[in-house]
């Protein structure tokens, strides 16, 4: 896989990343908006035929003692019609504490804690997407 999308899902917004496995390194792209999950699917249709990913990454949101949630089944429905839609591989990673780390991160930039909520989901979805790359480095 050498481009992929990666993906932080979430009921009303869902935040982006493209990165390139050869670096390892993912970049924010603009959050998408969703209603009760559901995305624009010609926004991401686009972003498809922009970034021609090989995969896509989506997080998935376990429980802290690692059991899934009615959001992990949905994240992974949303990865399922990914595939479907745009016939590429998708591949889970845990997410858990990534928009933790993420409201970190804006805070350590100099940023507020009155999250710019976009913000925010775009380095989760950077931080699912390095955090993949980094266990196939180690596979």
């Amino acid at each position: 896989m050498n481009t992929c999308l990666g993906f932080d899902f979430g009921t009303r917004r869902i935040g982006v990343a493209i990165g390139r496995s050869l670096l390892g390194t993912a970049s924010p792209l603009t959050p998408l908006a969703a209603r009760d999950g559901i995305p624009s699917w010609s926004e991401i249709e686009a972003l498809v035929d922009e970034w021609k990913p090989d995969a896509f990454v989506v997080g998935l949101p376990l429980n802290m003692d690692g059991s899934t949630s009615e959001m992990s089944l949905r994240a992974t429905k949303f990865g399922k019609r990914l595939q479907g839609r745009f016939n590429k591989p998708y591949f889970m990673m845990d997410e858990r504490l990534s928009s933790h780390e993420a409201k970190g991160y804006v805070i350590d930039q100099g940023g507020d804690r009155d999250f710019g909520r976009n913000s925010v989901d775009g380095i989760a979805a950077v931080l699912i997407l390095e955090s993949w790359f980094a266990q196939q480095a180690e596979s």
